[in-house]
């Protein structure tokens, strides 16, 4: 479950979850949970020095607590805060690496954070990547011993992996673990394929700090955001211990908290039905849930419910406010019923736009609702904010630098531009070595052929080239999975494009909790400059999020279902072939998913269809979902 509006969860910016066995902070997002452990991690600093110490930080690098570091940076530049007397320590770091290796931990953190405030570099504590395995056991002493030397770690902070790992403390490690080499499991090693390019180019081997050093911390915050976090959530702070996840272990620490968003909350018991535990005030979003919930749990569709179903669940309470239950499912039928929309632009032709944060997301996650607008003769347009240029294998550059090459001889043409450019690409990825990234040659030709793809597909559903828009916002342009902050350039990008085509309706990608965040910076960008026009006193289009190829939304939270025949499907699915360089095995594919994304685009909008029909409404081929935009939604 993930929800733009949390009141009925948290009704502030972070409230202590019931029912866990540690403590379990909700925050609205990402965002505000991140800063919450960066001014945990100001106060210790302040507190320590002004004792005349040194604070002493465990930290991790990655995605996660990527906001934490800005966070910090900003707190160092506007605020003050001193980082001089504070002593740090990385948890973990792939081995074998080369020092140089972008996807180095160490090198992570020096771009991220370290490289911007001011810690004394002898203060700065990194395992070492590159050692001979004959020093590991020595190094991993020494790091122990420096640890201890500090005077032990007075605050750490932790991701937590999607197989419950802690640092590179796999399943079934030992409790008594300390700094030491370790395997690392194919579930982490999928996770961060993407760092590498591909999942043969990510290390067999890690360097990590034990289970019984991080118990040593006088305090540990663990972060953890988003959908794909939801479960091992659950098994790290409510399901029973368990030492295929280290992350249950951490419960027997004491000063320990777990800060999570809404997304990764949704799984708990008191978060996925809050009715079962307490005592609730009905609101209608909430309402409209407990009874769809009921309808799985029954295995009823709405109208086949009665009051015995309702007593079973223990849901008298709600029998009672808005009984009895025939009123109630007629109520809630209704309210589904009035999702169905076969005309989602509206039945009058009207200017819609269209954001994709890659050249392919468009027709995965909404193609049949673009040929439905079309259908309807609404003036549709399409803006690709990212070139999507990283996401390209080599062996389709290859192959496309060899079509240059033909046509070149076929046809006689003489370009000394392009003779050179089909040469820097050529000569780049020959000397390309595993887990490198592109020189800037390679990735304008990468985001060539994905350009011509997003044409292509366009084209299949019917949309000319002319209504395409091709952004490349800023942000995305670093070559590489780290991506920079948002700036102007990017908002005033948008914000452009928004005036000069005036629509009427605008859809945005809801999977603000992708795995590699570029959804939600796109999301962040659209809302910053629909922020700066409704300032300034102009109407607001109406905005829907759509949501791509790792999940679909809550039936509950669906606002706008559209039915798709199986034409529809069919001709979805080919403009989805379009983008060629993205079929058979995308380079970064998400979790761990097998099928290609035509096949997850389908079998959730089956899926959704189907749930429909389990709940009795009309029975459809498929169904693309949407939900509007809340403007309190905090990013």
């Amino acid at each position: 479950m993930t929800t733009f509006s949390s009141s009925e969860i948290t009704g502030s910016p972070a409230k202590s979850i019931k029912g866990t066995e540690v403590p379990c902070y909700v925050f609205e997002s990402s965002s505000a949970a991140s800063v919450h452990v960066a001014r945990q991690i100001a106060d210790t600093i302040r507190q320590r020095n002004a004792l005349g110490h040194y604070a002493v930080l465990g930290l991790v690098a990655g995605s996660t607590p990527i906001e934490v570091y800005r966070e910090l940076i900003r707190m160092s530049r506007e605020e003050s805060l001193d980082f001089s007397q504070v002593i740090t320590f990385n948890v973990n770091e792939y081995y074998g690496l080369e020092k140089e290796q972008q996807q180095c931990l160490g090198n992570w953190m020096r771009r991220n954070f370290f490289d911007h405030v001011n810690i004394p570099t002898n203060n700065i504590h990194l395992l070492d990547t590159s050692i001979g395995p004959d020093e590991v056991e020595k190094h991993c002493r020494h790091f122990e011993g420096a640890i201890q030397a500090s005077g032990g770690l007075d605050l750490l902070i932790l991701g937590i992996g999607g197989n419950g790992s802690i640092g590179f403390n796999e399943p079934y490690t030992s409790k008594k673990s300390r700094t030491r080499l370790v395997t690392l499991d194919a579930i982490t090693r999928s996770a961060v394929s993407s760092d590498f390019y591909s999942a043969a180019s990510v290390p067999l081997q890690g360097l990590t700090v034990g289970m019984s050093t991080i118990m040593a911390a006088r305090k540990v915050l663990v972060m953890a955001f988003g959908d794909y976090k939801t479960r091992v959530v659950k098994r790290a702070v409510e399901d029973p211990f368990s030492a295929a996840v280290p992350a249950s272990w951490l419960r027997n620490h004491g000063d320990i908290a777990f800060l999570v968003d809404i997304p990764a909350a949704s799984g708990l018991s008191h978060i996925a039905n809050p009715w079962v535990h307490e005592t609730l005030t009905w609101t209608e979003p909430l309402l409209k849930r407990a009874v769809l919930w009921l309808c799985e749990q029954r295995k009823k569709a709405l109208l086949k419910l009665d009051g015995d179903d309702f007593h079973a669940a223990g849901l008298h309470q709600l029998l009672r406010l808005h009984g009895p239950a025939q009123t109630l499912c007629h109520r809630v039928f209704k309210w589904m019923m009035d999702t169905i929309e076969y005309h989602p632009g509206g039945r009058e032709p009207a200017k819609v736009l269209c954001f994709s944060p890659h050249p392919d997301d468009d027709v995965i996650s909404m193609g049949g609702t673009l040929i439905r607008l079309l259908e309807d003769e609404h003036e549709l347009h399409i803006a690709y904010m990212t070139s999507g240029n990283i996401a390209v294998f080599d062996h389709d550059a290859y192959r496309f630098s060899n079509l240059l090459t033909e046509m070149n001889e076929r046809f006689g043409i003489e370009s000394e531009q392009s003779a050179a450019l089909e040469k820097q690409v050529r000569e780049s990825l020959a000397q390309k070595k595993p887990g490198q990234g592109d020189t800037s040659e390679v990735l304008l030709f990468k985001q060539l052929i994905r350009w011509s793809e997003a044409k292509a597909a366009a084209r299949m559903i019917g949309l000319e080239a002319s209504r395409l828009h091709f952004l490349d916002l800023p942000f995305y342009r670093t070559g590489t999975i780290d991506k920079l902050p948002p700036t102007e350039k990017d908002f005033l990008a948008v914000r452009e494009l928004i005036e000069k085509i005036n629509p009427k309706q605008i859809y945005v990608a809801g999977d603000l909790t992708d795995p590699h965040g570029t959804h939600r910076v796109c999301a962040m960008v659209i809302f910053r400059a629909l922020e700066q026009l409704k300032k300034e006193g102009r109407t607001l289009p109406e905005v829907l999020f759509y949501r791509g190829a790792w999940q679909e939304w809550p039936i509950h939270q669906i606002e706008i279902a559209v039915p798709l025949s199986p034409r529809d499907l069919t001709l979805k699915r080919a403009a989805i072939f379009r983008h060629e360089s993205q079929k058979d095995s995308a380079l970064f594919p998400g979790p761990d998913d097998p099928r290609e994304f035509w096949e997850r685009a389908e079998d959730r909008n089956r899926a959704t269809a189907d749930a429909y029909n389990q709940i009795g409404l009309p029975e459809y081929f498929a169904l693309e979902a949407f939900v509007r935009w809340n403007e309190k939604f905090d990013f």
